[in-house]
């Protein structure tokens, strides 16, 4: 196929699954946006991104007004993307658009409202964040009616972490997925010569532009409101318990051993970037900023040295893997270790997260016992048009997703006696 002139995509990369009607011509005369400056363009000005500034990163929304969003979360996830893929040789608006669609399926409450939705839609092919925005962005956001936004082939598997169907299907694999088998067909389309069960380059960026963006800036968020400490970082017994952790929640079975991540640890915090101590004051914000910075750019910098080495042909698709080094694998691993320790195990997060998962569950039982007048009207012809019971608890498993932290709380207080 002929390559496009600008950026070596072939036309069946910068395919769209629904054909669409061609662009008024510009009164200017000049040619049109390229294929992903389009889909970047779509996915900024989707209703679920804007959805995301009432989701949960890590700290609930409205605890406080400098912790991440998943909405600023997803933002600081493609500013890093973006970067990272163009020095490799992908699309930077690729990347970019895929990184701003990787966490559009979360629902309320964050991992946690997605662990409740799991349960309540066993009877229907499960929950899976991923595979919810990729439902998303292929059937029920407002663009291109049953096409979702219609984005291009290639920008749909960079949004693809897990590139297989979910439990029942003929290629499903254990644990995350990227897609349910209500969407095998248009999942097939997107991996039409695709390698079966190899995410894209530009999905491995996004990836790990995912992991760099949370790491450390949920690192940012816990120092900013006193959760995380540094002299609870340099007490070796709280390393000792960070690093156990790390290695139970956060490294597959055989990747290392606790005695190396303590070492890697100390090593990592004896970088000279890390700020004396966290006051509060605009000197320490500052120096806090330079920390993220520093880390941020570290992560990238070997990442993008070990994959693609100085004058190293540009690479994308399938041309070649992300390579991760593994001491930058082990040291953004023990940044999450620090957040779960110290913010998302911090006392009362437990019974909290009990009572979210409670407010998912009777807010569905309510919406399922009174639709489709319970549904929003995007939901109502859904419901109206499902030929099963199975179909039905989808549309009400979607319509639960789709809500914030906020209208979820809001929604339950008006349709289950009691309230939250």
């Amino acid at each position: 196929m002929t390559l496009r002139a600008t950026g070596g995509y072939d036309e069946h990369a910068t395919a769209r699954w629904a054909e669409e009607p061609p662009k008024l011509a510009r009164a200017d005369g000049l040619p049109g946006r390229e294929p992903f400056v389009r889909d970047r363009a779509r996915v900024l000005h989707s209703a679920a991104l804007r959805r995301l500034a009432a989701k949960t990163q890590v700290v609930a929304v409205g605890s406080g007004d400098f912790p991440r969003t998943r909405l600023t979360h997803s933002l600081e996830c493609a500013q890093i993307g973006r970067e990272l893929g163009a020095a490799l040789g992908c699309d930077a608006d690729l990347v970019d658009a895929a990184c701003l669609a990787h966490d559009l399926g979360h629902p309320p409450f964050g991992h946690n409202g997605e662990a409740a939705l799991a349960q309540l839609a066993a009877g229907c092919g499960g929950f899976e964040g991923n595979a919810q925005s990729l439902r998303l962005i292929t059937r029920l956001e407002a663009k291109v009616p049953g096409a979702g936004l219609n984005l291009t082939r290639a920008t749909l598997d960079g949004t693809l972490k897990y590139p297989w169907l979910g439990p029942g299907e003929d290629t499903s694999s254990a644990g995350k997925y990227g897609a349910y088998g209500d969407d095998a067909a248009v999942f097939a389309w997107i991996r039409a010569g695709a390698p079966p069960e190899r995410p894209c380059l530009e999905a491995q960026v996004m990836d790990w532009a995912d992991d760099v963006a949370y790491s450390v800036h949920d690192l940012e968020d816990g120092l900013q409101a006193g959760l995380v400490t540094l002299e609870a970082l340099r007490d070796p017994a709280e390393r000792a318990s960070v690093c156990q952790l790390t290695l139970e929640s956060y490294c597959p079975p055989g990747l290392t051993t606790q005695a190396e991540l303590a070492e890697v640890f100390a090593a990592l915090l004896e970088l000279g970037c890390w700020p004396a101590d966290f006051d509060g004051s605009l000197h320490a914000l500052a120096a806090v900023k330079h920390l993220t910075s520093e880390l941020i750019g570290r992560f990238c910098a070997a990442v993008q040295q070990a994959t693609r080495p100085a004058d190293h042909p540009p690479l994308r698709r399938y041309a070649a893997d992300l390579t991760v080094p593994r001491r930058q694998r082990l040291e953004c691993a023990l940044l999450k270790g620090v957040t779960a320790s110290y913010v998302m195990r911090r006392a009362g997060v437990a019974a909290a997260q009990a009572r979210e998962r409670e407010i998912i569950a009777e807010l569905a039982d309510a919406i399922a016992a009174a639709a489709p007048g319970t549904l929003d009207p995007l939901f109502r012809s859904e419901f109206a048009a499902a030929p099963d019971d199975r179909a039905r608890l989808r549309v009400v498993i979607d319509q639960v997703a789709s809500l914030t932290d906020t209208s979820a709380i809001a929604w339950h207080n008006r349709l289950c006696a009691g309230g939250a």
